[in-house]
This record gives structure tokens, sequence and C-alpha cells, in this order.
């Protein structure tokens, strides 16, 4: 299929944290559930056109399985953190597949989607071995977490007075290895579920064999990466807000409904955006935009047909 005569694909970045409602709705029914209302406004914009690789979160997912696994040290055995991270991408790839089947049935649409468990380069050299840096797994007191460090070599931290946590490092992604498995099946009409929870992290040895790694990717520099490797039209970031803002939760905010990469690489040198929320969304968008990316969208589920008809949302342009 040529370039020309083809459909615009999206990548489109879903939240773990989108999948828990609250506390209350945290059950696998529950998640379900709130995936089913992601799909049905990602199915409304296929109807609409685009072929669509959905990627997603798995923060909340691999801490379940962490929870799970420190339960029953006492009988089985322990999972490796990128075990835990292929185990949620065939799970909530499941989830969307079944929610997505159900909603093209509901609309009479012939589409059928596939979950690509996917691993991504990482450089073992990166700096980010040297500063691990992403909190995962249950809150410890001191006394276990000095214990866990020195027994399983654990780096940990203490969490904003809440507990110490363990830490693991978040290096960049390199390379998506199943790249070409992704383009081959959205070139045979498939929606696609990839790079979940920023993909398996693996790192290559001298003869180019892969070794999967205890860390964490940003899935939005992941799906970034994904975004240009596969040259796709438009990066959609679905978040927890409508639109991105200035000066957000201040008396002055200011929603913004268009920001070019000059005006993106200024609001984060001024440090606008939060690190731990906004503040890597829009960096995994000014790498995307400077790679040689369109456009990208950040809005929450519910209004993305909305903000594809630039009705709402925040979109980033090149100029």
């Amino acid at each position: 299929m040529s370039k020309s005569s083809r459909r615009k694909i999206a990548v489109v970045a879903v939240g773990g944290n989108s999948l828990i409602k609250d506390k209350q709705h945290r059950t696998v029914a529950d998640q379900y559930a709130a995936a089913g209302e992601s799909m049905t406004h990602i199915a409304g914009m296929i109807e609409a056109g685009w072929d669509v690789v959905i990627t997603h979160g798995n923060g909340p997912q691999v801490g379940f399985i962490l929870r799970r696994v420190e339960l029953s040290l006492h009988e089985l055995h322990p999972v490796p953190l990128d075990s835990c991270g292929a185990d949620t991408q065939g799970a909530i790839g499941y989830m969307f597949q079944r929610a997505l089947y159900n909603e093209f049935l509901l609309r009479g649409l012939d589409k059928k989607s596939a979950t690509v468990v996917t691993q991504v380069l990482v450089d073992r050299n990166d700096p980010a071995f040297q500063n691990p840096s992403k909190p995962i797994g249950s809150f410890m007191d001191e006394g276990t977490a000095s214990e866990r460090s020195k027994k399983e070599g654990w780096a940990v931290v203490e969490d904003a007075g809440r507990g110490w946590r363990r830490v693991v490092p978040s290096p960049l992604p390199v390379r998506i290895i199943e790249q070409d498995a992704i383009q081959s099946l959205i070139g045979d009409g498939f929606v696609v579920i990839g790079v979940g929870g920023g993909g398996i992290p693996v790192v290559e040895d001298e003869k180019g064999k892969l070794t999967g790694i205890e860390a964490v990717i940003d899935k939005d520099f992941a799906s970034a990466l994904l975004a240009n490797s596969i040259q796709a039209d438009l990066l959609l970031i679905s978040t927890a807000v409508e639109k991105v803002a200035l000066n957000f939760n201040k008396p002055d905010q200011q929603w913004i409904d268009r920001m070019t990469l000059a005006e993106a690489k200024k609001h984060l040198a001024d440090g606008q955006f939060g690190k731990g929320s906004m503040e890597p969304k829009i960096r995994a968008i000014v790498g995307f935009l400077e790679r040689g990316g369109k456009e990208a969208l950040i809005t929450d589920p519910v209004n993305i047909e909305l903000a594809l008809e630039g009705k709402t949302g925040t979109r980033i342009v090149t100029s």
C-alpha cells in the first residue's frame, strides 16, 4: 500500500491508571469496564477512517502482580519485572481486544484487533542504570526496605513520607523489536495493541542476543518512538485532562488549544508541567516532532472524537 493511498495511522497512548477509576474499582471486571469506555471512543476514531495502534500504561497492574508475589513467597517463586510486564501486556491487551470486538460488532464494523507482546531495546550504558528512579511495588517500613536491599540488591528510597519503595532504572527506548510485526498487522487491517507499559525492556549482548532487564520504560516515550518508527500521522496521548494548561491549578490557569514545538520546548524549560504527570507527555511529543512526526494531540478519552475534529484537546505541531 502506497503512503498516498493508505488510511491515516495514529498511535493512541492510553494510561494504565485510566483503567482504575478509584480504590473501590480495581478488580479485573472494573478494569474491563473502564477499558470498554476508552475503546468506545477509539472505535469511533477507527470508524472515522483512522488505522490505530493502541499503547497503554501498566503501573498499577504490575504493582498488583508484585504484591501477589510478595504474599506468596513462602510457597511460590518470585516473578522478574520483565515477566510482570509481559503478563500485563497480555492481560490488558485481552481486555482491549474483547472490548473492541464487541464495539465493532455493535457498530457493524468489519475490523479485528490483535495484541503484540512487545520488547523494546534500551542501551545497557544508559545513564538511568546508575540512577534508579522509578518506584515500583509495595510500600515498606525502613527495616524491611533495608533487608530487601541487602538480600535482593534492590535500590530503595523513602517516598514522600508514605514509606519506602523499591526503585528501578527508567532508560530511554532505542528500538521497537516487534516493529515489523506491528506494521504488517496494520497493513492487513488490524487494530494493533502493542508496546504495553512502555514495552518489555531488553538489552543486546555483543552477539545481538536479547536479555530482559529489571527496568521500566516510560510508555509515552516508547509510544512516541513507535509512532516515528511506523511513520504514524498522529500521536494521541489520552490522559486525565481535556486539554493541557499553563499555570495548572493556579488562579491564572490558561488552557491551551494549540502549541508549536518551539512553544512546547519553552514551556518545558520554564517548568510549566508537572514532573510526574504532564512533563513526560510533552517531552515525548517534543521527541516525536523533532524526529519527523507531523502532529500530536492530548485529551481525555471521552473527548477523543471531538479533539480529532478540532473542537477540543491540545494540538501540538512543528510550527
